[in-house]
Protein backbone atom coordinates (compact mmCIF):
# COMPACT_ATOMS: atom_id res chain seq x y z
CA UNK A 1 0.00 0.00 0.00
CA UNK A 2 1.23 3.26 -0.58
CA UNK A 3 2.47 6.07 1.61
CA UNK A 4 0.42 8.48 2.46
CA UNK A 5 0.68 11.67 -0.31
CA UNK A 6 0.41 14.11 2.57
CA UNK A 7 3.54 13.93 4.29
CA UNK A 8 4.84 17.13 5.57
CA UNK A 9 8.49 16.22 4.26
CA UNK A 10 10.53 17.48 1.19
CA UNK A 11 11.53 15.21 -1.28
CA UNK A 12 13.92 15.96 -4.04
CA UNK A 13 12.45 16.34 -7.82
CA UNK A 14 13.90 16.54 -10.45
CA UNK A 15 11.21 18.24 -13.16
CA UNK A 16 11.44 18.62 -16.63
CA UNK A 17 9.12 20.18 -18.20
CA UNK A 18 8.30 19.53 -21.93
CA UNK A 19 5.86 21.49 -24.21
CA UNK A 20 4.68 20.11 -26.86
CA UNK A 21 2.48 22.56 -27.12
CA UNK A 22 2.29 26.25 -25.27
CA UNK A 23 -1.23 27.12 -24.59
CA UNK A 24 -1.80 30.58 -23.61
CA UNK A 25 -3.32 29.03 -20.50
CA UNK A 26 -0.46 27.09 -19.57
CA UNK A 27 0.79 27.43 -15.88
CA UNK A 28 4.53 28.28 -15.39
CA UNK A 29 6.98 26.03 -14.40
CA UNK A 30 7.01 27.03 -10.56
CA UNK A 31 3.82 25.92 -10.41
CA UNK A 32 3.95 22.77 -11.96
CA UNK A 33 6.91 21.91 -9.29
CA UNK A 34 4.69 23.60 -6.52
CA UNK A 35 1.93 21.34 -7.19
CA UNK A 36 3.88 17.98 -8.58
CA UNK A 37 6.05 18.64 -4.75
CA UNK A 38 2.42 19.04 -3.19
CA UNK A 39 1.74 15.61 -3.96
CA UNK A 40 5.21 13.85 -3.28
CA UNK A 41 6.15 11.59 -0.56
CA UNK A 42 9.65 10.53 -1.57
CA UNK A 43 12.42 11.35 -3.97
CA UNK A 44 11.14 11.81 -7.77
CA UNK A 45 12.47 12.37 -11.09
CA UNK A 46 9.48 13.02 -13.58
CA UNK A 47 8.72 14.74 -16.58
CA UNK A 48 5.81 16.71 -17.51
CA UNK A 49 4.66 17.12 -21.18
CA UNK A 50 2.14 18.89 -22.36
CA UNK A 51 0.69 17.77 -25.91
CA UNK A 52 -1.91 18.47 -28.89
CA UNK A 53 -4.99 16.37 -28.63
CA UNK A 54 -3.58 14.21 -31.86
CA UNK A 55 -0.26 13.39 -29.92
CA UNK A 56 -2.75 12.32 -26.49
CA UNK A 57 -5.03 10.91 -28.05
CA UNK A 58 -2.13 8.39 -29.98
CA UNK A 59 -0.34 7.95 -25.93
CA UNK A 60 -3.79 6.66 -24.82
CA UNK A 61 -4.89 4.47 -28.08
CA UNK A 62 -1.77 2.74 -27.59
CA UNK A 63 -1.14 2.10 -23.54
CA UNK A 64 -4.58 2.21 -22.91
CA UNK A 65 -6.52 0.81 -25.38
CA UNK A 66 -8.81 3.80 -25.57
CA UNK A 67 -8.65 5.94 -28.46
CA UNK A 68 -9.20 10.13 -27.56
CA UNK A 69 -7.46 12.19 -26.23
CA UNK A 70 -7.58 12.53 -22.61
CA UNK A 71 -6.35 14.67 -20.03
CA UNK A 72 -4.30 13.37 -18.19
CA UNK A 73 -1.89 10.05 -18.63
CA UNK A 74 0.84 8.52 -16.11
CA UNK A 75 3.63 6.59 -17.18
CA UNK A 76 5.50 4.85 -14.11
CA UNK A 77 9.15 3.56 -14.90
CA UNK A 78 10.58 2.95 -11.26
CA UNK A 79 9.25 3.08 -7.99
CA UNK A 80 12.18 2.10 -6.07
CA UNK A 81 14.46 3.67 -4.45
CA UNK A 82 12.69 6.91 -6.25
CA UNK A 83 9.90 7.26 -8.77
CA UNK A 84 10.23 7.99 -12.18
CA UNK A 85 7.77 8.72 -14.49
CA UNK A 86 6.52 10.98 -16.98
CA UNK A 87 3.20 12.84 -16.39
CA UNK A 88 1.47 13.61 -19.78
CA UNK A 89 -1.10 16.33 -19.79
CA UNK A 90 -3.46 17.52 -23.02
CA UNK A 91 -4.21 21.28 -22.50
CA UNK A 92 -7.01 21.28 -25.04
CA UNK A 93 -8.67 18.75 -22.96
CA UNK A 94 -8.03 20.46 -19.57
CA UNK A 95 -9.54 23.71 -21.36
CA UNK A 96 -12.42 22.15 -22.59
CA UNK A 97 -13.05 20.32 -18.98
CA UNK A 98 -12.82 23.25 -17.01
CA UNK A 99 -15.41 24.93 -18.96
CA UNK A 100 -17.72 22.41 -19.03
CA UNK A 101 -17.36 21.77 -15.53
CA UNK A 102 -17.13 25.43 -14.14
CA UNK A 103 -13.90 25.09 -13.30
CA UNK A 104 -11.06 27.85 -13.10
CA UNK A 105 -8.46 26.43 -15.89
CA UNK A 106 -5.54 26.78 -13.36
CA UNK A 107 -7.33 24.87 -10.58
CA UNK A 108 -8.16 22.13 -13.26
CA UNK A 109 -4.54 21.76 -14.20
CA UNK A 110 -3.29 21.23 -10.33
CA UNK A 111 -5.89 18.92 -10.02
CA UNK A 112 -5.21 16.56 -12.59
CA UNK A 113 -0.97 17.73 -11.85
CA UNK A 114 -1.70 16.03 -8.21
CA UNK A 115 -3.25 13.17 -9.57
CA UNK A 116 -0.98 12.03 -11.89
CA UNK A 117 1.58 12.13 -9.05
CA UNK A 118 -0.73 10.18 -6.81
CA UNK A 119 -0.63 7.27 -9.67
CA UNK A 120 3.17 7.34 -9.50
CA UNK A 121 2.81 6.86 -6.22
CA UNK A 122 0.70 3.52 -6.93
CA UNK A 123 -2.59 4.66 -6.28
CA UNK A 124 -5.65 4.15 -8.85
CA UNK A 125 -8.84 4.01 -9.13
CA UNK A 126 -10.30 0.72 -10.75
CA UNK A 127 -12.92 0.14 -8.24
CA UNK A 128 -14.70 2.13 -5.72
CA UNK A 129 -12.83 1.82 -2.53
CA UNK A 130 -9.77 3.38 -4.87
CA UNK A 131 -11.30 5.64 -6.31
CA UNK A 132 -12.80 7.03 -3.22
CA UNK A 133 -9.01 6.83 -1.29
CA UNK A 134 -7.85 8.72 -4.51
CA UNK A 135 -10.30 10.91 -4.38
CA UNK A 136 -10.28 11.74 -0.72
CA UNK A 137 -6.13 12.45 -1.31
CA UNK A 138 -6.12 14.57 -3.99
CA UNK A 139 -8.90 16.95 -2.28
CA UNK A 140 -6.88 17.31 0.60
CA UNK A 141 -3.30 18.41 -1.23
CA UNK A 142 -5.78 20.18 -4.22
CA UNK A 143 -7.28 22.65 -1.18
CA UNK A 144 -4.14 22.60 0.64
CA UNK A 145 -2.80 24.52 -1.97
CA UNK A 146 -5.90 26.60 -2.01
CA UNK A 147 -7.88 25.65 -4.59
CA UNK A 148 -11.38 24.84 -4.20
CA UNK A 149 -12.67 20.64 -4.08
CA UNK A 150 -12.06 19.27 -7.54
CA UNK A 151 -14.84 16.81 -6.84
CA UNK A 152 -17.69 19.02 -5.58
CA UNK A 153 -18.36 20.61 -8.59
CA UNK A 154 -18.33 17.57 -10.49
CA UNK A 155 -20.31 15.67 -8.19
CA UNK A 156 -17.78 12.25 -7.66
CA UNK A 157 -14.44 10.65 -9.54
CA UNK A 158 -13.19 11.57 -12.77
Amino acid sequence: MPRSALSTQHSALSLSVQYAVQPDTAPSRPKFRRWVQAALTRDAEITLRLVDEEEGQALNRDYRGKDYATNVLTFVYDDLPHLAGDIVICPAVVEREALQQGKAVEAHYAHLVVHGVLHLHGYDHENEAQAEEMERMETQIVTKLGYPDPYRAMGGGD
